[in-house]
């Protein structure tokens, strides 16, 4: 399938993608507990904002204000049906920024969970679940998203519905996992059991990989796992920027941009292609990411304990695949 993301994983060796959308909103007003979907609408300047922060901090894709837009989310603020709608309003703003940049730049439709457990653990049918994120992925097709952009997943079971959705709108799609529990996810599956599933799906991602979870090293660990696997599908590496710390009534992540650009390098070298961040990440971590990805030369693939001394130690012993038991434990960060 041709297209925009494709046509430039072609000529280029890493991709940078964009960084926190939460974290930016909540700098410019938005309150907790409110959905950020609905200042597609009522603040479009404020969303032109945040995406023109990561175009003008140099990222080659960004994604979309989308990420709780579906109408299980949405049901919670009492606009489920508005799930179509606010998707592609997320995706035109998007496309406006992406078309006035003066070079190539990938608009990802971002979607993100439905928010409740899938059969048969939970009351979510396969059916429901394709649905819900059929009429999100043309939402965001309509709107002139690239690519559906599936992020923040811990079930099998919810990335093939949405693997079945994205192929039912026709759009290309990438998707990642948070591995937040001891390297798997909050459902168990681990970096080895995505590869797995991902190469089995009948439309499977340009590219696939992990965001979000505890911190950047725990990422990067499981960014090994996947490449460990041999696949040759392009891996993604989206890691939060730093730990969460609570302070003065906010959260806020302690990651520096200097320790981003280490982790951005760090990456690179783990196997991933398109390496970003997720919460915490702000312009100026992705404008030092982008730097060092450009000037430091790419370097051999990072022991468990050379990211652990650049980046702080892991939060578990394991990843869950069996072949890390010594792997160094979180102790305080060296530097951030």
């Amino acid at each position: 399938m041709t297209n925009a993301l494709s046509r430039l994983l072609e000529t280029r060796d890493w991709l940078l993608a964009d960084g926190a959308t939460g974290t930016n909103l909540f700098n410019m007003g938005l309150s907790s507990g409110d959905a950020p979907e609905l200042w597609n609408v009522e603040e479009p300047e404020k969303i032109r904002t945040l995406y023109r922060g990561a175009v003008n901090a140099g990222s080659d894709l960004f994604l979309t204000n989308s990420f709780g837009g579906n109408a299980s989310r949405l049901k919670l603020h009492g606009a489920e049906k508005r799930a179509r709608e606010l998707s592609r309003i997320s995706a035109e703003l998007g496309r406006e920024v992406a078309d006035a940049a003066g070079r190539p730049v990938i608009v990802a439709g971002s979607v993100g969970p439905t928010g409740e457990i899938m059969a048969p653990m939970g009351s979510l049918t396969h059916a429901a679940a394709v649905e819900i994120f059929h009429e999100q992925a043309e939402g965001l097709k309509e709107g002139g998203a690239d690519v559906l952009w599936l992020e923040t997943i811990s079930a099998i079971e919810e990335y093939k519905a949405a693997a079945e959705a994205f192929a039912l709108a026709d759009m290309p799609w990438c998707g990642t996992m948070s591995f937040d529990t001891a390297g798997r996810t909050m459902m168990g599956v681990t970096s080895a059991d995505m590869v797995t599933m991902v190469e089995k799906l009948p439309n499977p991602p340009l590219a696939f990989g992990a965001n979000c979870g505890v911190g950047a090293s725990d990422l990067l660990r499981t960014v090994l796992g996947f490449a460990a696997q041999g696949t040759e599908r392009p891996i993604i590496a989206k890691g939060n920027a730093g730990i969460p710390k609570y302070h003065d009534g906010h959260i806020h992540y302690d990651g520096t941009p200097e320790l981003m650009a280490e982790y951005a390098c760090l990456a690179r070298d783990a196997g991933a292609t398109i390496i970003g961040g997720c919460c915490g990440t702000m312009p100026e971590h992705l404008e030092k990411m982008k730097e060092a990805l450009e000037t430091r030369p790419r370097g051999p693939r990072p022991t468990l304990e050379e990211i652990a001394e650049k980046m702080g130690g892991f939060s578990s012993a394991s990843d869950g695949t069996g072949d890390d038991g010594a792997a160094p434990r979180r102790r305080s960060r060296r530097r951030g």
